[in-house]
C-alpha cells in the first residue's frame, strides 16, 4: 500500500501486514489529540458552569473526569498493534465471532453522535463568526449550507483514509492549540477565576452537579474507546506497550486546553451575557461570539473549521471501516459515504425539526453509558488472556467463515455478552439527565448520576465471576494459560468456510 496521502486507502479491517505498519505512538497521539482538541470539546467544557458550579469547582470536576476517563481509555490502544485490526474485530475474542457486532454497533452510534456534534458546533461558529465579520445572514439556509459544506469536507478526508487523516491532524494539533492559546490574550481582561457560580454553599444540588459535570467530561475520552484500534493498528506489534498507552493517555490529558478554554469563557459568558447560559436553552457558541473581541472572530472560525475537521474525521473513518466488514456488499469508501450521509441527515433533522443540543447530548450520553461496560470487558479480557490473541481466528467473521478459538456457542460468547448487557441496562436505568432523560432508578443516589461508575463496576465484577464459574476453553488463553480465572478442556471447532456446518460448541 502506498503511503501517499492522496491515494485512496483500499484496506478494510483485515490485519495490516507488518511491512505496512509504519506509524508511531506519536502519530496515535496526534490523531487522538487532534480529534478532541476541538470546538466541540469547548462546548463540553462549558457544562460545569451551566450546572451552576464556580470556576474552581468546575476545574476540579474537569480534571477529575478527564484523568479518570484517560485512564479507562488508555488500555484500549493495545489491541490495534497486537492484532493489526480495529477494536470491534478484536472484541471477537471476548464476545464471540458474531458477538463482535456489539462493538461495531456501539462505534456506529458513537460516530453519528460525535460527527453530528462537530458539524453542528463548527457550522454554528462559522456562520456566527461570518455574521459578525461580514454581515452574513443567520438564516436556516446559511446554516444548512455551512453544515453541508463542512460535512462534505470531512467525508472527503475519510474517503482518502488514514494517511490523509493523519496529515490533517498533524496540522490541527498545532494550529488549534495555538488558536486556543491566543484566546488567553483575547479574554484575559474579562476572566475572573473567582467566579462564584450560582450554587450556594451546602446546596443539595452541589454534588449532583459536580458529579454530573465530571461524568460529562469523562464521557469525552471514553467515546474514543471503540476507535483507538482504527489508528493504532498501523503501529508495529513490537512497540513497547507503555509507549502506546502513554500516547493515548497523554492525548486525552492534553485536552485540558480546550476544556479549560470552554470553562473559562463560559464563566465570562455567565457574567457578561448570562442569557446565553440559560440551562433551559444554552447557546455557548452565541455567547462566545458575543463576548469575543472583534479581532478574535477569525480565530474562532478557524478553530471551528480545523477542530471540527479533526473530530469529524476521527469519528467517521473508523465506522466506515468497520461497517464495511459487517455488510460485505459495502467497500470501505461506500460504507463511509453511506454512514456520513445518514449522519448529515441526522444533523439536518435535529437542527431544523427538534432541539438539536438536547437531542445530541442525550443521545451521546446514553451511548457512552453503554460503551463503558464494553471497554471494561475488553480490558479484563486482555488481562485474563495475558495479552495473547490469535489474529487469524479474529478474522473468521470478516472472511465469512465458521469455527475457530472464538466460536464459543454458535459464534456467541454468552459470558461477555451477559456481563455487557446486564451492566449496560443497569447503568441506563440510573441515568439522571434532568429535562432530558431520567431512568427508572435515576434518583437512586439522591439525584446524583451514578450510571457510568455503576456500569463500570458491574461489568468488572460480573464478567470475572462468569469466567470463574463457567471457564472458557483452554485454547483461547495461549501457551501461558489464564490469569485470575480457570480454563476448561473443551474442544475447539476448526475454521471452515461458512457453507460447511461447523460443530456447535457447548461452552
Amino acid at each position: 500500500m502506498s503511503t501517499a496521502i492522496t491515494e485512496i486507502e483500499t484496506r478494510g479491517i483485515d490485519r495490516i501486514p507488518d511491512a505496512e505498519r509504519t506509524a508511531r505512538p506519536l502519530d496515535l497521539f496526534r490523531v487522538s489529540f487532534g480529534g478532541a482538541n476541538t470546538f466541540a470539546t469547548c462546548v463540553l467544557g462549558a457544562f460545569p458552569i451551566l450546572f451552576g458550579l464556580s470556576f474552581w469547582q468546575g476545574l476540579a470536576a474537569t480534571v477529575l473526569g478527564l484523568l479518570v476517563g484517560a485512564l479507562i481509555l488508555a488500555p484500549l490502544s493495545l489491541f490495534g498493534p497486537l492484532n493489526g485490526t480495529n477494536n470491534a474485530v478484536s472484541s471477537s475474542a471476548h464476545l464471540g465471532v458474531h458477538g463482535r457486532i456489539v462493538g461495531s454497533f456501539l462505534s456506529l452510534l458513537t460516530a453519528i453522535a460525535f460527527f453530528s456534534i462537530s458539524v453542528w458546533s463548527s457550522g454554528d461558529a462559522l456562520v456566527g463568526g461570518a455574521h459578525r465579520l461580514v454581515g452574513l445572514p443567520e438564516s436556516d439556509f446559511t446554516y444548512g449550507v455551512a453544515y453541508a459544506i463542512f460535512a462534505g469536507l470531512v467525508l472527503v478526508v475519510c474517503v482518502y483514509g488514514f494517511r490523509f487523516m493523519l496529515f490533517v491532524n498533524k496540522i490541527a494539533v498545532v494550529a488549534a492549540s495555538a488558536l486556543f492559546v491566543l484566546g488567553v490574550f483575547a479574554f484575559a481582561g474579562d476572566f475572573d477565576p473567582a467566579y462564584p457560580g450560582v450554587l450556594a454553599p451546602g446546596d443539595p444540588l452541589f454534588w449532583p452537579s459536580f458529579v454530573g459535570a465530571a461524568l460529562i467530561v469523562l464521557s469525552n475520552p471514553v467515546s474514543f474507546g471503540a476507535f483507538l484500534g482504527d489508528w493504532s493498528r498501523y503501529i508495529p506489534a513490537g512497540t513497547p506497550r507503555g509507549r502506546v498507552m502513554g500516547a493515548a493517555f497523554l492525548a486525552q490529558a492534553s485536552t485540558i486546553l480546550p476544556f479549560f478554554f470552554g470553562l473559562a469563557t463560559a464563566s465570562i459568558i455567565a457574567t457578561k451575557a448570562a442569557a446565553y447560559m440559560d440551562p433551559a436553552a444554552p447557546n455557548y457558541v452565541g455567547g462566545l461570539l458575543a463576548i469575543a473581541p472583534g479581532w478574535y472572530f477569525v480565530p474562532v472560525c478557524l478553530i471551528a473549521l480545523i477542530g471540527g475537521m479533526s473530530t469529524g474525521t476521527t469519528s467517521m473513518y473508523g465506522t466506515g471501516l468497520d461497517f464495511s466488514s459487517v455488510f460485505p456488499s459495502f467497500t470501505r469508501v461506500r460504507a463511509t459515504v453511506f454512514i456520513g450521509s445518514l449522519s448529515i441527515l441526522f444533523v439536518f433533522v435535529g437542527r431544523f425539526t427538534f432541539n438539536l443540543t438536547q437531542s445530541i447530548s442525550t443521545f451521546a450520553t446514553l451511548i457512552i453509558t453503554c460503551t463503558a461496560p464494553w471497554m471494561v470487558i475488553m480490558m479484563l479480557g486482555y488481562v485474563t488472556r495475558r495479552g495473547w490473541y490469535d489474529p487469524e481466528a479474529l478474522q473468521v467473521f470478516n472472511r465469512r467463515q465458521r469455527g475457530g478459538r472464538y466460536w464459543f456457542t454458535h459464534g456467541w460468547n454468552w459470558r461477555g455478552l451477559t456481563a455487557w448487557l446486564v451492566s449496560a441496562l443497569l447503568a441506563l436505568t440510573t441515568v439522571n439527565l434532568p429535562g432530558q432523560f431520567v431512568g427508572p432508578l435515576g434518583d437512586l443516589a439522591g439525584g446524583v448520576d451514578v450510571s457510568l461508575p455503576l456500569g463500570l463496576v458491574t461489568a468488572a465484577v460480573l464478567y470475572l465471576a462468569l469466567l470463574r464459574l463457567f471457564p472458557e476453553p483452554r485454547a483461547v488463553y495461549g501457551p501461558l494459560g489464564p490469569r485470575w480465572v480457570r480454563a476448561a478442556d473443551t474442544p475447539v471447532p476448526p475454521i471452515v468456510p461458512a457453507a460447511v456446518p461447523a460443530p456447535a460448541s457447548t461452552v
